[in-house]
């Protein structure tokens, strides 16, 4: 929504959804006290925080405890959308086995590193279950990133498990994505998928390293509209902020839309404010200024 920021009126805003990495977490992946003090404030006049992320339930997790949030969150990218603190999931939707069998595929051919997130149930004996044939520097990256840690097992024997019926998403890691190469490889791996499976799948970059592979119609954006809808809060009502390509779905679904200055191009350009980088409290910094006012 392209609105003009000489109308906005921060009276408004009920519902706020905010990306964690590059948008609200410092570079260390830590929520800095002036992010917390303003997000208090926020919940304070009755303000809902949603966080909206592609990680996995379980790391998103310990942000909404810091905090303090209750009521839907949402993960893996809009494939979930949790109510806090009950943990009752509000809506899922899986990609289907085939696309991932041919990520497996996709990934050994040119070898690159592809991770598998396995829903409740999936796994005899286990809870939700992430899955890669090797571990090593791209797992280590993002179990510091994330606080996840991947288990080593074999990929296509675990999705030819009758018991699956379906695929939180799968992730690609190209730790070369800041250079040529790795952003080929992506361009490459995202041209296959969608070769074979064109509107089938949902394929998008959530961090420079990161190409995900979800269900279609599956986005932070839905995830955000399934939320609205549970609070009962109307798109008019909302602000989100973002700095991916995964986060332009989330603007679509916000009336008001913030980018940090470290964020895409494309994201900066489709958000209503721009904001300063998340290494300068940019949420915190909007916050205050425009949603909490002076004295904040």
């Amino acid at each position: 929504m392209n609105n003009n920021p000489q109308d906005f009126n921060p009276r408004d805003i009920k519902a706020i959804a905010f990306d964690l990495d590059g948008t609200l977490l410092q570079k260390d992946k830590t929520l800095s006290a002036r992010t917390k003090k303003a997000a208090a404030a926020c919940r304070e006049r009755g303000v809902r925080l949603i966080i909206a992320t592609g990680r996995a339930a379980s790391s998103g997790e310990v942000y909404r405890r810091e905090l303090d949030l209750s009521g839907p969150q949402i993960y893996y990218n809009g494939a979930e959308v949790v109510d806090a603190p009950s943990n009752r999931l509000i809506y899922s939707r899986f990609v289907p086995v085939e696309p991932i069998r041919y990520c497996v595929e996709i990934a050994r051919e040119l070898g690159v590193y592809l991770q598998v997130y396995f829903p409740l149930g999936a796994v005899p004996g286990a809870g939700e279950v992430l899955m890669a044939e090797r571990l090593g520097a791209e797992s280590d990256f993002y179990r510091v990133s994330s606080g996840v840690q991947a288990v080593r097992g074999n990929l296509e024997e675990a999705l030819a498990s009758p018991r699956l019926t379906g695929i939180i998403k799968a992730l690609f890691i190209t730790l070369e994505a800041g250079g040529g190469k790795g952003a080929r490889v992506k361009e490459q791996i995202r041209a296959l998928i969608n070769e074979r499976y064109g509107n089938a799948v949902y394929v998008v970059a959530s961090q420079t390293e990161y190409l995900e592979v979800l269900n279609a119609g599956v986005s932070k954006g839905t995830g955000l509209a399934h939320a609205l809808r549970y609070l009962g809060i109307a798109k008019e009502n909302t602000l989100a902020f973002g700095d991916e390509e995964n986060d332009l779905p989330l603007f679509a679904e916000a009336a008001w839309s913030a980018a940090p200055a470290n964020a895409k191009p494309a994201v900066k350009d489709a958000a209503v404010f721009r904001i300063p980088a998340n290494t300068e409290d940019g949420v915190a910094d909007f916050l205050e200024k425009r949603v909490l006012g002076p004295g904040a």
